[in-house]
């Protein structure tokens, strides 16, 4: 047994809880350089692509997915993991996920161009009506954009986390069942109805007393807000979800995203496990989904 599956097992153990189920996924990034084994590589989607958010609740699913720059369906989710430059100026290669609803939306499918990483980083794509190129809508004419003006949009986008120079080749998301590599995540994200969340925060200040403070926007959650801020930080972030998360991943309307290195997954099931007696989860209402 890998020792994140362990900590998953105990992590529902101390929730006290008969079958419930904790949904928790494993994320490793692979740096330039590194060797990416070939049973890691076979969970590469194929002839599809898949969005970071996507790929997140498949793990939570008990399914994996490795993500590259050639088969990363959200080009939001590329610039923030790393795997492409946030200014390059031509789109990426082949039909993706996300710029595939643009053109559905746009009613010039033949015509349309997708927008290139440049476009998302200078906003044009999340203020696509101040900045005229309706185009990169989602819901059609009217669509008001992610944000009211460009300028707006940059400020939003400054704030939003990003691996770049880029220096990743793949991302790899995994369920903590996953035994074909002896691999350590880099991230754990747990997808917690708020009576969940509420305990595994209980559990972590109880042998940290450390505040857990959220730094999240409406776009790019399951990249920048779940993945690259603790990468970054080494700190606990949780998010409501985005757009993509909610429509394209299809994450339901009870569940929130929490996420941490996986030092910190280790010390806050410690903690829920040391603080059973004074947090008595099966008491909270709502705590047994299936009573």
């Amino acid at each position: 047994m890998s020792p994140f599956h362990e900590l998953y097992k105990r992590l529902t153990q101390a929730m006290d809880v008969p079958d419930l189920v904790i949904r928790v996924a494993g994320v490793k990034l692979f740096h330039a350089g590194e060797d990416i084994p070939d049973d890691i590589r076979m969970y590469a989607p194929d002839g599809i692509t898949v969005t970071s958010c996507q790929a997140i609740r498949s793990a939570t699913m008990e399914d994996a997915v490795y993500l590259t720059k050639e088969n990363i369906g959200c080009v939001a989710a590329a610039i923030s993991l790393g795997l492409v430059d946030e200014y390059q100026p031509d789109p990426l290669e082949g039909e993706r996920e996300y710029t595939e609803i643009m053109r559905k939306s746009s009613g010039k499918e033949e015509d349309f161009v997708p927008p290139a990483p440049a476009d998302f980083t200078e906003g044009m794509v999340y203020a696509c009506q101040d900045s005229g190129h309706k185009e990169f809508s989602l819901f059609g004419e009217e669509d008001s954009g992610r944000y009211a003006t460009l300028e707006i949009a940059r400020k939003a986008i400054s704030h939003m986390r990003s691996i770049q120079p880029p220096d990743i080749l793949g991302v790899f998301y995994f369920s903590p069942d996953f035994e074909e590599v002896d691999i350590t995540p880099d991230i754990v994200v747990l997808s917690l109805r708020p009576v969940e969340l509420c305990r595994v925060v209980q559990g972590y200040q109880y042998l940290t007393g450390e505040r857990v403070k959220a730094d999240i926007g409406g776009v790019r959650a399951g990249c920048a807000d779940l993945i690259v801020e603790p990468f970054m930080t080494g700190e606990i972030n949780f998010s409501p979800y985005c757009l993509g998360a909610r429509l394209i991943a299809k994450f339901e309307a009870d569940r929130m995203g929490m996420s941490m290195p996986f030092s910190v997954f280790e010390t806050m099931v410690k903690g829920m496990e040391a603080s059973m007696t004074g947090f008595p989860f099966p008491q909270y209402p709502g705590a047994n989904p299936n009573p």
